[in-house]
């Protein structure tokens, strides 16, 4: 029995190591990740300078991880599809396009999110 927990154990860190392993592949060569990554530290900068609530640091890392996630989730679609088809083809660039429709979906509403944390702090520091 306690073979079975080692091994779960065990295969949980394998996956880990993946996992990690494609995190730092797409921040070393995905620049949409990269601007991302560097929203992150600004926007993580302003939550803590602004004093956000706990529930505004749950909702805005929230967004983050939305859009980060789908970003990668477009990527690895792109990298497929590039993988089956490397010559233009119509088909594989509606399945791109819709990707990359995913990704503005989640960015926009990513920024909503940001945008009701943010601005009426804004606002208060504008006309205080």
């Amino acid at each position: 029995m306690e073979t079975k927990k080692q091994n779960f154990v065990v295969n949980r860190i394998e996956s880990l190591k993946y996992a990690i392993v494609g995190a730092l592949y797409l921040i070393k060569t995905e620049n949409a990740i990269k601007v991302h990554c560097t929203s992150t530290v600004i926007l993580s900068l302003l939550g803590y300078f602004t004093g956000l609530s706990k529930i505004e640091w749950m909702f805005q890392f929230l967004a983050i991880g939305l859009v980060i996630s789908v970003e990668a989730l477009n990527t690895s679609i792109e990298k497929i599809a590039d993988f089956i088809q490397p010559d233009f083809d119509k088909k594989i660039g509606t399945i791109k396009d819709v990707s990359a429709g995913a990704v503005l979906f989640a960015g926009l509403f990513g920024a909503i999110i940001i945008g009701f944390i943010y601005i009426p702090k804004l606002i208060l520091f504008l006309y205080q």
